[in-house]
């Protein structure tokens, strides 16, 4: 019997096996991308579907502790961020709330990343991306002590909420290593930081070891998720929500 062809390849050389799996899923993520931009007639339906298509694939690769969706997300105070594009959040421990259809809250205290999927990156998708954070990044999150059986664990301490990215292309002739790029994201920080952005077979970069890390061409998909999935692990668990907040902002309105 003829040996099926994928496990030959990776009998011969793993590493390229993987790298050319990879490369197909992207070429495929690239090309259902294309498809909605070419036959889609409604820009803001054809943005929609581009974002269910990366959605679909970070729910293929993220552990099921973590869910992923388009989302508003909406603190105790009752205050809410823009529309994001692909919300990262707790799927453990935080109920969504109010959902209807396909629209839902999530607890500000959930959140570990907010991504926007758009036609390509350059400086004023950019400029949109870091702003729908902001929105995200500005909202009130608590955290309170978690008791068990010997005591209590203390409070966690806030993690900073990831910001990104995703485009079929980048604007940029050197991608991320244009000069343009890198004098733009200086001057993106605090609740305006971009911390990762994806061009599908164009590049993927990422601030997360604390210094810019680019990866160009070929396999930048799965660059790019890997390394959000480390990051994302490296921020262990969301802080418990302190839900007696949530009441008492109840409370006082009927009061």
């Amino acid at each position: 019997m003829a040996i099926n062809p994928a496990k030959k390849a990776s009998m011969d050389e793993g590493q390229g096996f993987l790298s050319s799996a990879f490369s197909a899923e992207e070429r495929v993520l690239a090309l259902e991308i294309s498809l909605s931009s070419s036959s889609v007639t409604h820009s803001g339906v054809a943005g929609t579907v581009n974002e269910q298509h990366f959605i679909g694939l970070l729910r293929r690769y993220l552990p099921k502790r973590y869910e992923v969706d388009s989302a508003i997300v909406i603190d105790s105070n009752g205050r809410t961020s823009d529309q994001i594009d692909v919300v990262i959040f707790d799927n453990q421990y935080t109920p969504t709330l109010l959902d209807q259809k396909s629209h839902r809250f999530v607890p500000a205290e959930a959140v570990y990343a907010v991504l926007e999927v758009k036609p390509t990156i350059d400086k004023d998708y950019v400029e949109y991306a870091v702003g729908k954070a902001a929105s995200v990044r500005a909202l009130h999150r608590t955290s309170i002590p978690i008791r068990h059986a010997g005591g209590e664990y203390p409070a966690k301490e806030l993690f900073p909420i990831v910001s990104g990215l995703v485009a079929p292309a980048i604007s940029w002739k050197d991608s991320f290593e244009a000069n343009a790029f890198r004098e733009l994201l200086a001057t993106l920080s605090g609740d305006r930081a971009l911390n990762c952005a994806l061009g599908l077979v164009s590049g993927a970069f990422d601030t997360f070891s604390g210094q810019v890390v680019i990866n160009s061409g070929e396999n930048s998909l799965i660059y790019f998720i890997f390394r959000l999935l480390q990051q994302l692990q490296s921020m262990g668990t969301v802080p418990a929500v302190d839900w007696n907040r949530y009441a008492s902002i109840l409370s006082a309105n009927r009061a």
